[in-house]
């Protein structure tokens, strides 16, 4: 139960952030990519600060032994790939490419359901779609770890 109301705060405190530093507004986004018209810097600086707290809390979170509500595990699951191989580089030009178009990230795109959800629903029903398409593009026989042995 513990488990499930602080996964509620975490989710909430992120969408309160998002709300708070304007990134809900696709427009926000268009400013930033706007390099020779109004360029609007405050993205950069909502990243910055996400990535500082990232690092003082991966700090912080990587003293512990394991997850905190984890039962039965000893340590992190932490990945091993850390290759550039073309899924990496293909995934993440479609992010930025639905980013740019879009102007919404899924974070913002889901917490903008609550605010305005007549803005927002169609960009998380597409994303969701392409989520399925994805995970049926990556689903075949050489995708799982048998046929790769």
């Amino acid at each position: 139960m513990m488990r499930h109301i602080s996964i509620i705060l975490i989710g909430a405190l992120f969408g309160a952030g998002l709300a708070l530093s304007g990134m809900l507004n696709p427009s926000k986004v268009a400013g930033f990519l706007d390099l020779f018209g109004t360029w609007d810097p405050s993205l950069a600086f909502v990243m910055g600060g996400g990535v500082v707290a990232n690092f003082i809390g991966h700090r912080i979170v990587m003293r512990r032994t394991g997850p905190v509500f984890a039962s039965g595990t000893a340590g992190f699951r932490i990945p091993a790939n850390n290759a550039i191989d073309s899924k990496l580089v293909v995934g993440s030009a479609l992010f930025g490419i639905g980013w740019g178009l879009g102007g919404l990230c899924p974070g913002p795109a889901i917490s903008s359901l609550l605010l305005v959800p007549g803005d927002a629903v169609l960009f998380v029903l597409m994303m969701l779609a392409g989520l399925a398409v994805g995970r049926m593009l990556t689903s075949g026989p050489a995708a799982t770890p048998a046929a790769q042995a």
